[in-house]
């Protein structure tokens, strides 16, 4: 069987892998590949529009043990649709999305700002952000390839461009859409741009926002990322979101910001 980030027998039960684990606790998965899921599901509720916006509201830790996805439409329309999204199982609810769909038109002629491209080209290779972590199980760092822009520090924390590539799809013999394709990479955010040292403080974001303004396309996507930390222990990623031939979108996160140890 391929490797992928999840495998299911029924098509509504989703079982980890070893890749959609989290670095920090052995038992529960890092949000990207879940998040991919609940894309997953939205898109084929409202197969006609195009996705344009999720916000997952990340409640507990998603568990390695599995779960299942189920969405509903919250309020049909002609031009917007809203719809809702869950991450479950027979006991709780462990993560909600919100969804906006929009319509689309075949060949509207407008104008767009101008927006310089990181560059794929020139970006050296480098090591995830995240390179070790409490337990010694496969974790979703060891999923992705990614590349530095050359005049910034490599993975070392701070504003940062991230380009990444993901090296398994999320299920296997399923090829991804752009936006699910995207997801794990825009849940990086704040593991790829941070402000002190992983010893002395600890930050989780118990949420994420995806705007996209058109489909990515490719495998390598680019985030370029910055992270605002305050000393009331709360804080924000920012990343706006690229693919090789220019701006896709934009990546939040709120922070939950602790003293490490």
């Amino acid at each position: 069987m391929t490797d992928a980030y999840f495998t299911t027998g029924n098509g509504v039960w989703f079982q980890p892998t070893g890749y959609a684990r989290g670095p920090w606790d052995a038992n529960s998965c890092h949000a990207g590949p879940p998040t991919a899921l609940l894309v997953r599901a939205l898109e084929r509720l409202v197969p006609n529009e195009r996705l344009t916006r999720i916000t997952v509201e990340l409640m507990r830790p998603i568990p390695m043990a599995g779960f299942r996805v189920q969405a509903e439409i919250r309020r049909p329309g002609r031009s917007v649709t809203f719809s809702e999204a869950e991450i479950l199982d027979e006991d709780r609810v462990y993560a909600r999305a919100f969804a906006m769909h929009l319509r689309r038109l075949d060949n509207l002629e407008c104008n767009t700002a101008a927006v310089t491209v990181p560059d794929l080209a020139t970006a050296v290779a480098g090591r995830f952000p995240i390179s070790s972590w409490p337990h010694d199980l496969k974790a979703f760092p060891m999923s992705v390839e990614v590349r530095y822009d050359p005049a910034e520090s490599l993975g070392e924390g701070g504003p940062t461009t991230m380009w990444m590539r993901t090296k398994v799809p999320i299920l296997a013999d399923e090829e991804p859409s752009p936006f699910q394709r995207i997801s794990p990479l825009a849940d990086c955010g704040n593991g790829v741009s941070y402000n002190d040292y992983l010893d002395r403080v600890l930050f989780l974001n118990p949420d994420l926002e995806v705007s996209l303004h058109r489909e990515p396309v490719g495998e390598w996507f680019c985030s370029k990322v910055r992270s605002h930390w305050q000393p009331d222990g709360t804080g924000l990623s920012d990343a706006e979101l690229f693919d090789v031939t220019g701006p896709v979108g934009r990546a939040v996160q709120n922070l939950l910001l602790m003293p490490a140890g």
